[in-house]
């Protein structure tokens, strides 16, 4: 069977082969990460109680390019699913925080510390001024130290639901251990990027499900648009920016 493009932009493509999904990534991008990559899966494998698709195989293609192999899951995603019946949204959304507080619910202690990796990204973004900078980082020291296992990209285009109603979990390049309200105001920012009142109902729904004060995670809100940040989307500029001082230190 010939492979079937799935997705494609300027890091990597996906492709489906009959069972298979094939992340071929561009040339000269980092051996290190790659091999990063599917070290994190096959960690997340390991733990055993979250449905995510199995790391089969890295190579290098005939190209030169390195790939990552590994079970191609049929099903929507939760975002197409969201996309085609609003009227269920509700619905998904409960299902959605149930997956968050399933992944929250494990550890996995040789992943990245989630605190040191936001401390390096903030430490690199230009465009903040030393003061600025200073005071994010003295915000991220002083919040409580947890080592739950967070996904750091948790999104419906993340999410694969497949015909029986099973739910797989993509893309765990992102993933540490931390503080689970971390990865909630994370997933609330990638919400409000698309969709304000979505994001609020979210927000809404998780803190009713774990007892959760609100202003917990809001005050991982300044963090995680500054990590945000490190992407370079222009798109999203504003908003981040906006949110650098949406809480008192």
């Amino acid at each position: 069977m010939a492979r079937e493009l799935l997705s494609s932009n300027a890091a990597k493509s996906v492709y489906r082969d009959g069972d298979l999904a094939i992340k071929v990534f561009c040339k000269g991008f980092p051996k290190s990460e790659v091999l990063n990559e599917a070290l994190i899966s096959a960690r997340i494998e390991e733990i055993g109680g979250i449905n995510i698709p199995a790391t089969l195989a890295v190579a290098v293609e005939e190209d030169g390019c390195w790939s990552i192999t590994k079970d191609f899951i049929e099903g929507k995603t939760l975002k197409q699913l969201i996309a085609e019946h609003p009227e269920n949204l509700d619905d998904y959304l409960d299902k959605m925080v149930d997956l968050q507080l399933l992944i929250h619910s494990k550890s996995c202690p040789l992943l990245t510390r989630l605190k040191d990796k936001m401390a390096r990204q903030i430490s690199e973004i230009s465009q903040l001024n030393p003061v600025s900078r200073y005071d994010l980082l003295t915000r991220l020291d002083c919040t409580p130290k947890h080592t739950k296992l967070c996904h750091g990209d948790f999104q419906p285009d993340n999410i694969i639901v497949k015909p029986d109603g099973t739910l797989y979990v993509l893309d765990w390049v992102h993933a540490t251990q931390g503080n689970a309200s971390a990865d909630v105001a994370r997933t609330y920012l990638l919400f409000c990027l698309e969709n304000q009142e979505t994001a609020d109902r979210y927000m809404k729904l998780f803190c009713q499900k774990t007892g959760t004060d609100i202003r917990y995670v809001q005050q991982w809100l300044p963090l995680v648009a500054a990590a945000q940040l490190t992407k370079k989307r222009p798109e999203e500029a504003d908003l981040l920016h906006k949110w650098l001082n949406v809480c008192e230190y």
